[in-house]
């Protein structure tokens, strides 16, 4: 069945969004010309990658208070970009809108989609989401809101993902007529309230053209893609405390936890390995140990036991651990799990007595297995 008038069908959008639009810090007032500042739209939508609005916002903020412009981005060190990152998860959005900022600060913005694409950490849907808004080039945004509306629109049976070349092609021309920028944050907007994953078609603006309303498959379209079960590990997180100050990795290059300091961990050995043994040069230190928790990512599930030592004298720093001392620990860039466990040290009450096993996985930070 050929896709209908795209122009005609999503006629009704513009005047629905105008209805419900929410003040956001980064939406320009007027939508019908080039947005008044295209880095706080890069800043948002760097922001916005699988995270939701509420949670953005406050960061947001904070962030423009900080780094108004691309030259303050630029010129900022990446510490102080990733501490004020930190809580939002995902860091790699922050190192590359960092380098980001750095080619548009020297190069300028670039004149084409092909130039948005080539920026760091820009794929088709951000690069294409913020040309329509900030430079109202009709560019289609297809994002998991987006692939729902256009697939439900057209009653589309498989994944939308595998038509998007063809979905894109179908909406540019709507996109010239009614406004890129309108367009393309009405239809995020219809996904995200109306046209989610359980639809509001009753209220939705175009309930009486929509194909899959009308043939009763809106509950099921577009179909749920299985997702890969998440990773399991199990870890205890150390904090070792010294009259040096704190032992901590320093931020890596790449990874999961790249820019970011991060605690000294050691595994938790297999079930039947064996009583661990905790060797002696230290055992004037004193420790303890907090209930633990489970740390949730994307493609990952951490077991995280958390524990301290606070040793009298401070041994060399294993390789690939620096001591930080305890005036710096604060102002550190960490991920939620770090932090977590920075937190627990200001708690005086609360811990546990540290097993045998415990001890043992500090003498692996240690280096003294």
């Amino acid at each position: 069945m050929p896709f209908p008038d795209p122009i005609s069908l999503l006629a009704p959008l513009g005047p629905w969004f105008e209805s419900v639009r929410r003040d956001l810090p980064w939406r320009a007032a007027d939508l019908d010309g080039p947005h008044p500042d295209p880095y706080s739209v890069l800043v948002s939508e760097v922001m916005l990658q699988q995270t939701q609005v509420a949670t953005v916002v406050p960061y947001f903020q904070r962030w423009m208070a900080r780094f108004p412009d691309l030259g303050a981005l630029a010129a900022a060190g990446a510490d102080e970009v990733h501490g004020l990152w930190a809580g939002l998860g995902y860091y790699r959005r922050a190192r590359n809108l960092h380098r980001a900022a750095a080619v548009l600060a020297r190069d300028g913005w670039p004149a084409a989609l092909e130039g948005l694409l080539s920026l760091p950490g820009l794929g088709p849907y951000t690069a294409a989401a913020l040309a329509a808004q900030a430079f109202q080039w009709p560019t289609p945004a297809l994002d998991g809101n987006a692939f729902r509306v256009t697939a439900r629109l057209l009653a589309l049976e498989e994944d939308p993902r595998r038509r998007a070349q063809d979905l894109r092609d179908w909406l540019r021309p709507a996109l010239a007529a009614h406004g890129p920028s309108r367009l393309t944050q009405a239809i995020m907007e219809l996904g995200a309230t109306l046209c989610a994953p359980a639809p509001r078609c009753a209220a939705c603006p175009l309930g009486g053209t929509c194909r899959a309303h009308r043939l009763g498959l809106a509950q099921r379209i577009p179909p749920a893609v299985p997702k890969a079960k998440p990773r399991e590990s199990e870890l205890f997180l150390v904090a070792i405390g010294s009259p040096a100050g704190w032992l901590l990795r320093p931020p890596a290059a790449t990874g999961l936890l790249a820019g970011l300091w991060s605690w000294p961990w050691a595994p938790v050995p297999e079930p039947g390995a064996g009583a661990a043994e905790a060797a002696v040069p230290y055992r004037a230190a004193r420790g303890c140990a907090w209930p633990g928790w489970v740390q949730a990512y994307s493609h990952l599930r951490q077991t995280v036991h958390p524990l301290c030592a606070r040793l009298e004298a401070a041994p060399e720093a294993p390789r690939g651990l620096a001591w930080v001392p305890v005036r710096d620990l604060g102002g550190l860039p960490m991920g939620r799990r770090d932090q977590r466990l920075r937190a627990l040290l200001d708690q005086p009450a609360g811990f546990l007595p540290l097993t045998g096993e415990d001890w043992a996985a500090i003498d692996a930070v240690l280096g003294l297995e």
